[in-house]
């Protein structure tokens, strides 16, 4: 019996020809997203922050705060984010890096040393939903990798809330306190996704509330969003955010 050999080789052909193609383009944008700190020859934070102003701020229309007091990260070496067990994040969130870190309300352009560090504290509005802590560390010529970031906000609540959540997606693992409580924690090497992970029911006083967080990461990117849910799981859009 006798085949005809040739639609077959060209069925093949053509098969090899699109997968190589669609290897290509996966390894092009593999290639991309890896090196896009090293094409950004600018080392700029615009456009991914602004500098924050006193003018008043609320959430977006997400409710995502956007406002927040960051410090220049503190060298935190770990070569793998798999060591984020929650045993692991209790012992190294709450060592003391720099004085007063869990009461100090920072003023922008205030510094302080961490170990051999001296940090500052910037006090910035994110343009996305999301708090981008790699273009924050990168645009300010830090480390990037091997970090530890804090971040402090303050929301101004028109009244008592009751029963409502925290909502945190981070990248990778992190820690948030309310009001000198622990909030919600985060463990393990984490992609962010927003409402990753949800509070139990908290109480927003009226009035002043202080929200901390700190965010490590090893390798890869780190960015962090926050924002409050009622008890019907909407977001709550009419908190006032400053950073004093």
């Amino acid at each position: 019996m006798i085949f005809n050999l040739k639609p077959l080789l060209l069925t093949t052909g053509v098969a090899i020809l699109l997968g190589a193609s669609l290897q290509g383009c996966n390894s092009a944008k593999s290639s991309t997203n890896n090196s896009a700190a090293k094409t950004d020859t600018t080392r700029s934070l615009s456009p991914y922050f602004v500098k924050a102003t006193n003018k008043q701020k609320f959430p977006d229309s997400e409710g995502f705060i956007q406002r927040w007091m960051l410090l220049e990260p503190i060298n935190k070496p770990n070569r793998s984010n798999t060591v984020f067990t929650d045993s692991y994040l209790r012992e190294n969130f709450t060592k003391e890096y720099f004085p007063n870190q869990f009461t100090i309300m920072p003023k922008d352009g205030e510094k302080v040393k961490a170990g051999e560090q001296e940090l500052t504290w910037h006090a910035l509005e994110s343009t996305n939903y999301n708090v981008k802590l790699f273009r924050f560390a990168y645009g300010l010529y830090k480390p990037v990798y091997g970090v530890l970031f804090w971040g402090v906000t303050v929301i101004d609540s028109p009244r008592e809330m009751k029963n409502v959540r925290l909502a945190v997606g981070s990248n990778s693992a992190s820690m948030w306190w309310l009001n000198g409580k622990e909030a919600v924690l985060l463990s393990g090497d984490r992609r962010m996704v927003m409402d990753d992970v949800v509070s139990n029911r908290l109480t927003l006083n009226k009035g002043r509330n202080v929200l901390r967080g700190a965010i490590i990461n090893g390798p890869g990117m780190s960015d962090f969003c926050v924002r409050f849910l009622d008890e019907n799981g909407q977001p709550i859009k009419d908190l006032s955010i400053t950073c004093e």
